[in-house]
């Protein structure tokens, strides 16, 4: 059966992030034994009312064909943003209805947030005690909310096991194709991402994005020096050979670089790492002292170490998971193409 996500529709909804769950999980197929596609997700929409009309803060209504008793059955349940939270909001309570509907969820459901719709999750209890984002504009009102939420306002999304949060709107997509490269492997995300013409994975956090009253001048990109990094990840790369091809000194570029994509020069460089490791595992016959060399880890140690830090796994458990998955997606498109 496919894994049964539930939407969590709230009075005052964007319509824009309620859809992403659907486009991204929706869409998301694998190939079956008889040749065919199947779908991996079944997306039910839900109101914490019996079915009938949801305001949107645009100038339209949805109507919701189901209501709270649609989340017992779910796998993984949705929180979009709102502009209705009311309480939740102002007081970090949670209103009768929210309360009623969060009472027929299943213990060890997974949870998920996407922008302000983690105050839902905090105001239910998820987060207590536990790492969380939101919009970067929220997110001083929402640590003063939930004091015992520990809130990293710069990051796109944060995997905490079975509660996710995203920062805003575009971060939920990010959020969404984590969920289903961390299901199912990096070319099951990929494929989606393709067809959604957005990146699989985008580099940083949501600090690039935040309003500087006092932009610098003629604002010095490190996009040059990434290219050049991506185009030699099997080699050794130091900092001062990245920062030489922006002609900066290794302060600046440093500083520059976290400006612009929101982690350092190093994290960025073991996260790119981490990617092509996760192709070449899924895609080749590479044993895994090739794949750590092809991906500039050098040795196995060394790959083992940092997927198990990355991903939680070690290599061969990851291509045993995530091998056949990756065939299938492959296979259906040639048939496809």
């Amino acid at each position: 059966m496919p894994h049964r996500i539930v939407v969590l529709a709230l009075d005052g909804l964007l319509p824009f992030e309620l859809g992403i769950p659907q486009r991204i999980f929706g869409r998301t197929l694998s190939g079956g034994r008889d040749g065919g596609r199947r779908k991996l997700y079944e997306v039910v929409t839900c109101s914490v009312r019996p079915p009938g009309v949801v305001l949107t803060d645009a100038d339209f209504t949805i109507t919701v064909e189901h209501g709270p008793e649609a989340l017992a059955d779910a796998d993984t349940v949705i929180v979009p943003t709102s502009y209705g939270l009311g309480p939740v909001f102002t007081e970090g309570r949670l209103t009768k209805e929210l309360a009623a509907a969060f009472a027929y969820i299943r213990p060890g459901t997974r949870m998920v947030s996407i922008c302000t719709g983690g105050y839902v999750l905090a105001a239910a209890g998820y987060l207590d005690g536990r790492p969380a984002t939101t919009h970067w504009s929220s997110a001083d009102h929402f640590q003063k909310l939930f004091p015992q939420v520990k809130v990293d306002p710069d990051v796109l999304f944060i995997d905490d096991g079975d509660v996710l949060t995203s920062a805003g709107v575009a971060a939920g997509i990010d959020l969404c194709l984590h969920i289903v490269r961390r299901d199912h492997g990096a070319a099951v995300a990929t494929e989606i991402a393709r067809r959604t013409v957005v990146p699989p994975h985008r580099d940083g956090g949501q600090a690039q994005y935040i309003h500087r009253p006092v932009p610098e001048p003629q604002f010095a990109t490190t996009t040059a020096a990434r290219a050049w990094a991506l185009d030699r990840l099997e080699t050794p790369i130091q900092l001062r050979d990245m920062a030489q091809q922006e002609s900066m000194s290794v302060r600046t570029f440093t500083r520059r670089f976290r400006e612009e994509i929101g982690v350092s020069p190093g994290q960025w460089l073991t996260l790119q790492r981490v990617e092509r490791a996760r192709h070449l595992l899924e895609s080749t016959d590479l044993s895994i002292d090739q794949v750590a060399r092809d991906s500039g880890f050098g040795t196995a140690t060394s790959l083992r170490q940092h997927l198990q830090a990355t991903l939680g796994v070690p290599p061969t458990v990851y291509r045993r998971t995530f091998r056949s998955t990756a065939g299938s997606v492959a296979a259906g498109e040639s048939r496809r193409s």
